[in-house]
């Protein structure tokens, strides 16, 4: 059973950049496909990026429209370590960002398809 405990955020202008990370043990990162979720207050948790497998996808990677060409997720098996790197942020960027990790549905979309999540860690974009 893996744990994953992110980190990295904070408060930041729009326009502004933060750069996430999550840390995986008690597992093999390399077996998981990883992703990254929001929850602002109110709403549901949302899609954000993930990254597949280096065996089963080749970590691709994939995004929400809403973060496309903005945020880049990317993944360092060696160090059980996945980052999001958010630029040019927004106020409706907001909200709390949690880490996520998959056994079976490689690349997923789904909040439902991850069966492992973190804590997850505030970010906030000031206007």
């Amino acid at each position: 059973q893996v744990q994953l405990v992110e980190s990295g955020g904070g408060l930041v202008q729009a326009g502004g950049s933060l750069r996430l990370s999550c840390a995986a043990s008690g597992g093999t990162a390399r077996n998981y496909g990883m992703g990254w979720f929001r929850q602002a207050p109110g709403k549901e948790r949302e899609f954000v990026a993930t990254i597949g497998t280096i065996r089963f996808s080749g970590s691709r990677s994939r995004y929400a429209d809403s973060v496309k060409g903005r945020f880049t997720i990317s993944r360092d098996d060696a160090k059980n370590t996945v980052t999001l790197q958010m630029s040019n942020l927004k106020p409706e960027d907001t909200s709390v960002y949690y880490c996520a990790a998959t056994t079976y549905y490689d690349g997923s979309l789904s909040v439902n398809s991850y069966n492992y999540w973190g804590q997850g860690t505030q970010v906030t974009v000031s206007s």
